[in-house]
């Protein structure tokens, strides 16, 4: 198992925003947390990542305890999560942006070595290289903090609202990327997404949270007659 969070409990001063959730991830797994807003999926993602204590419970990350580690260690852990709302650097360049990423990383070379492969993912970035990063479109930035989150080579890639904001072409664009990054990468994903469709396609499985509880899991969610009246529409 890659991620366990049992039982996890995070609030806002008095308001109790995660009610006791529990998820699991397995290697090379790409799975989906659907819901409303206000359900606590964003809350969740950021206690996982350390910038959030977690009032109760537990987080084991690849066997190691990381309930309430710092997030600068978590990182170190092999655990990337990309913020819902492009949050680049915006008076930096995108190279910069990009070599941040892999700031706690030491093989220089192979770091060279990850920023031609991002470029050569992310066409848009090459050409934008010595461009300030708060000058780019918003599809653009997505597209940045996500290849500086790949920069950090995580064993765990946490997507926030990746395609919140964004026009269907770019939308488009990113799933095709998580895609990728499922079939070809092997990477695991956890993803946070209010598109519940294009969701519980790329997804392996899938929770639904609501209230701040897990309302639902499972790998046919779509087939589900009340995520299907919920969330898709149906």
């Amino acid at each position: 198992m890659m991620l366990a969070a049992t039982d996890i409990h995070v609030s806002y001063g008095k308001i109790a925003a995660v009610k006791g959730v529990s998820i699991e991830i397995g290697h090379g797994e790409v799975v989906a947390l659907i819901g409303p807003n206000g359900a606590g999926k964003s809350t969740l993602l950021k206690a996982i990542a350390g910038l959030l204590p977690a009032g109760r419970g537990r987080i084991v990350f690849d066997g190691t305890d990381i309930t309430n580690r710092p997030a600068t260690e978590v990182m170190r852990q092999g655990l990337a999560l990309v913020l819902e709302g492009r949050s680049t650097l915006k008076h930096m360049t995108v190279r910069e942006n990009l070599v941040l990423g892999a700031y706690a990383r030491h093989d220089h070379r192979a770091i060279a070595d990850d920023l031609e492969q991002m470029l050569t993912r992310f066409p848009v970035l090459r050409d934008r290289l010595r461009q300030r990063a708060g000058t780019l479109s918003g599809g653009e930035q997505q597209m940045l903090v996500i290849a500086r989150a790949l920069m950090s080579r995580p064993r765990l890639l946490m997507l926030d609202e990746p395609s919140l904001g964004l026009a269907p072409l770019v939308t488009a664009k990113i799933f095709e990327l998580v895609h990728a990054l499922k079939s070809q990468d092997k990477m695991t994903v956890l993803l946070v997404e209010q598109n519940a469709n294009q969701a519980l396609q790329l997804a392996d499985r899938a929770y639904v949270l609501e209230n701040g509880i897990v309302a639902l899991e499972g790998r046919e969610l779509a087939r589900d007659p009340r995520v299907q009246e919920a969330y898709l529409g149906v």
